[in-house]
């Protein structure tokens, strides 16, 4: 019979903790290669499209929303690399001060930065929208909130808006996030309304936050 060593029964403690932060942050940590492979064959990954190879960043002064679902999932870039990521999914949301930025980095030119600002005055809004990202942080505010639901089971989001079988959900009846800062790889909408809408382009680095 082999002995448990001192480190292992530390190893067993340390893969505890790092299950409860994952669950915690809805982000899955390692997947199965089984798992990949029905995702691919059953159009489970994230966006519909192949994200581009840059992240960009998205800040609100608010976000409140209806319908609200969240879970783990996968973009895949051009090279049909996966790219993990935390699906957030809204039936309808309004966004105010919305600012979008994304910096491209040219040589000789060196950096050159697309602002995107919106919903001064009237909201920003967005029914069906599906935001694929890598952070995400804010004040948030839940009603009636499921954590820990079986990502292929939720169903207070839009239509679609479900994860893989077994891994982590949470959904609630609605959401507020104030301070909203994000950093993204996708973002989709049935419908995305912007009033007030302004885009510029300048050089050098100049970021939502």
């Amino acid at each position: 019979m082999r002995k448990t060593s001192r480190t292992d029964d530390l190893d067993e403690v340390v893969g505890r903790i790092q299950w409860r932060r994952f669950a915690a942050l809805a982000v899955p940590g390692v997947a199965l290669t089984a798992a990949l492979g029905v995702a691919l064959s059953s159009g489970a990954i994230a966006a519909s499209f192949a994200v581009s190879g840059q992240q960009f960043k998205v800040s609100a002064d608010s976000l409140t929303g209806q319908g609200f679902a969240q879970y783990g999932s996968f973009d895949t870039n051009a090279r049909d690399e996966l790219l993990p990521v935390a699906v957030t999914a809204i039936q309808r949301a309004e966004l105010k001060n919305l600012c979008q930025s994304v910096v491209t980095s040219l040589p000789v030119v060196g950096d050159i930065s697309l602002n995107l600002t919106a919903g001064g005055s009237t909201p920003v809004t967005a029914t069906n929208l599906f935001v694929d990202a890598t952070q995400l942080s804010g004040n948030a505010e839940f009603n009636n909130i499921e954590i820990g639901r079986d990502a292929s089971t939720l169903d207070k989001g839009p239509d679609g808006a479900q994860g893989m079988q077994d891994l982590f959900g949470q959904q609630a009846d609605d959401v507020r996030i104030n301070d909203l800062r994000q950093v993204a790889w996708a973002t989709n909408a049935g419908t995305f309304k912007l009033s007030g809408l302004s885009m510029k382009i300048t050089k050098g680095k100049k970021e939502c936050f």
